[in-house]
């Protein structure tokens, strides 16, 4: 797992020695971090579809500022996409309004349908905006600038941990589950099934406590005293504030048309 969003790409210009390859990457990466948790809280609070399909075609035009490719973009649009299709097709069922048609006697509202249109599309600009503006950071990349925005060290250091060692459990849960199946076993719906489906999780906690005081240990004996030393070489520049301020601005004008198009109607 060597990066989050997209390529590889260096933190920034000053600290990596080399160009970014993406017109966006180019900007300091806590602006970015911070546009990208800006433009999330306030497109979430829009309510009319109109803007919220601005906000995506935003989001589609930073896309293409990047060097994300297309493809891949796509296919993790899809993958989250399939966890909230089944709740956007329930939600005309599940919204009183007025009736556009009926499925085995339930009735699908419009102000339904239209509700879960404005959701799908508000998920799809937030995820899609998020790729594009944190696109080359690693995870090392990601927890340095979040440390340097002073967020909570102790949450910094837990995503950075997690991100390192997700894999490493990853592995060691096939091996476990390989094992198993060398002793013949097979998922069944019975109580034996369950039980070793209980061995093997609790297996695989004991393991990973183990693994966390091995890596502790080994952390004390390099000297570790609680936090990670930042190498990196971050500046703030002009050109980074102005990104910033008219980023800021664009979110606001979808915020505030939006306010004025609900009192206006």
């Amino acid at each position: 797992m060597s990066h989050l969003f997209g390529h590889d790409q260096p933190l920034s210009v000053q600290g990596g020695g080399q160009r970014p390859s993406s017109f966006v990457g180019s900007f300091d990466p806590r602006v970015r971090v911070v546009a990208a948790g800006l433009f999330s809280v306030m497109v979430v609070s829009l309510h009319q579809i109109e803007f919220a399909l601005a906000a995506f075609f935003a989001a589609v035009a930073t896309m293409f500022m990047t060097d994300l490719p297309l493809r891949l973009t796509l296919k993790r649009m899809a993958a989250m996409d399939g966890f909230i299709i089944v709740m956007l097709v329930m939600l005309p069922f599940t919204t009183p309004g007025t009736a556009m048609f009926t499925v085995l006697g339930a009735e699908a509202s419009k102000e339904g349908l239209q509700h879960a249109v404005l959701i799908g599309i508000r998920a799809n600009a937030v995820v899609l905006m998020m790729l594009s503006l944190l696109a080359g950071l690693t995870p090392v990349g990601l927890g340095h600038t979040l440390y340097r925005l002073r967020c909570p060290a102790a949450l910094v250091h837990l995503m950075m941990f997690t991100v390192r060692y997700i894999s490493v459990l990853h592995d060691e849960y096939h091996r476990l589950r390989m094992a198993m199946k060398l002793r013949g076993f097979k998922a069944r719906n019975s109580i034996h099934t369950y039980r070793s489906l209980g061995y093997l999780f609790g297996m695989l906690l004991v393991r990973s406590l183990e693994r966390a005081e091995r890596v502790l240990e080994a952390m004390k004996c390099r000297g570790f005293s609680g936090h990670f030393p930042m190498i990196d070489h971050l500046v703030f520049r002009q050109r980074d504030a102005l990104f910033g301020v008219g980023f800021l601005m664009l979110v606001s004008v979808f915020v505030i048309l939006d306010r004025f198009y609900v009192v206006a109607y």
